[in-house]
């Protein structure tokens, strides 16, 4: 992993601006190019400038001369991007899936990328990249992960190897947001509920007697339910892979695909109400469900 001096971000989102504002921090001598299906829309050259890095017009033109290649796309489009990026991509070129997927999903890839010659890494991300941006914590899998890991913690990343095998580091980030993700649709589906009744003052007080250390009588529930409010399309694509990681293990997963509704159910019933998210900053659940269910 010595000499990098280009590197591709495929998908220019939040992770993808994180990323890239950050590396170009770190590092200013580094080429840094992006593309994104949305590449030449106003708001992401805009982005782009204010990175300092240039946006591509095409995957192939992204990829082409990139020592490391991200991916940080939907998972509804990971193994499409990965396919993609196949086609292009030859030997020292090393592809990091940061998509959350299950590790079948994961292994798919792994055979497109390793098939047309480049070096796969299964990188399990572990908590919202904001607010720790490079310091969020990866686990990473894969036959080169100990070099891209050395490589990264070098970047400023906070990188560990979990194993040589893909899909191990995907296995642990799904199984977790079985918890995760089912823990906020419950909290919106509890308190919304308790808002129509007029009981929601003793029901975050009930939650907070039982489990005092969460702070559910602080931010603990304004949180989790903006989680699904800013990224519940995101985040309902995350658990369908979710879903495919258990069955593909024999577990039912019925409580995930309940998660699955209602995280996008949530931002289906914003979006009918014409409610954008930066409408309600700063976030406050109570000011979400009363606009939702306003008559």
């Amino acid at each position: 992993m010595n000499n990098v001096t280009r590197i591709a971000l495929i998908g220019f989102g939040e992770v993808g601006t994180i990323l890239a504002t950050d590396l170009k921090k770190q590092d200013p001598s580094l080429d840094i190019v992006a593309f994104d299906k949305q590449t030449g829309a106003a708001f992401l050259c805009e982005r782009a400038h204010q990175a300092g890095i240039r946006l591509e017009r095409t995957l192939q033109a992204a990829v082409k001369g990139s020592q490391i290649i991200f991916s940080a796309v939907t998972a509804a489009e990971s193994l499409n991007v990965a396919r993609d990026v196949a086609q292009h991509i030859s030997a020292n070129q090393t592809f990091l899936d940061l998509n959350s997927v299950s590790p079948n999903t994961k292994r798919s890839a792994m055979e497109a990328i390793e098939q047309a010659s480049g070096a796969y890494i299964d990188v399990a991300v572990m908590a919202p990249y904001p607010p720790a941006r490079l310091k969020t914590p990866l686990l990473l899998g894969g036959t080169h992960a100990h070099a891209v890991s050395q490589w990264l913690n070098g970047q400023g990343f906070s990188s560990q190897v979990h194993s040589n095998v893909v899909g191990e580091a995907s296995a642990i980030k799904m199984c977790r947001s079985v918890m995760i993700k089912g823990l906020e649709a419950l909290t919106a589906e509890c308190l919304t509920a308790a808002r129509q009744y007029g009981v929601e003052q003793e029901v975050v007080a009930s939650l907070h007697a039982s489990f005092p250390s969460l702070g559910w009588d602080g931010a603990f529930p304004h949180y989790l339910i903006s989680r699904i409010a800013e990224h519940g399309k995101r985040r309902a694509e995350e658990m369908r892979e979710v879903v495919k990681t258990l069955e593909d293990v024999g577990v039912a997963g019925d409580m995930s695909r309940g998660t699955v509704l209602s995280q996008q159910g949530l931002v289906d019933a914003l979006a009918v109400k014409g409610i954008r998210y930066g409408d309600l900053q700063p976030f406050d659940w109570t000011q979400m469900v009363d606009l939702l269910h306003r008559r």
